[in-house]
């Protein structure tokens, strides 16, 4: 469940990201700064909402909504460990000695 849902989020992540390339800006015409051709228009300066604008739209609430349940996801897992005794455990670093070997030889005093 998990996979799927990241794989949804980055598949609309890159989905939202070409999409929103796609749009043309809202002042890409040199007659619209000085509302050249708006009166003209059935629904007032900014027109219909496109198929790009609508696209754009939905994949961002998938995008919101990936993004809830996959923190939501990360903050409630289990907590796992990766040692393989627990918690309680002593830590070791070095392995013990054998019980056979020689003690080391005696350092004498610094002056």
């Amino acid at each position: 469940m998990h996979t799927l849902i990241v794989i949804l989020h980055i598949v609309v992540s890159v989905a939202l990201i070409l999409v929103i390339l796609l749009q043309t800006g809202k002042g890409s015409d040199i007659g619209a700064v000085f509302g050249g051709g708006s009166s003209q228009t059935l629904f007032g300066s900014t027109g219909p909402t496109s198929f790009l604008s609508k696209l754009t739209a939905g994949a961002a609430i998938i995008f919101m909504l990936t993004s809830l349940f996959l923190a939501y996801f990360s903050g409630t897992g289990g907590s796992r460990s990766i040692m393989k005794s627990g918690a309680g455990a002593p830590v070791r670093s070095m392995p013990a000695p054998p019980a056979n070997m020689p003690a080391p030889p005696a350092v004498p005093p610094v002056k």
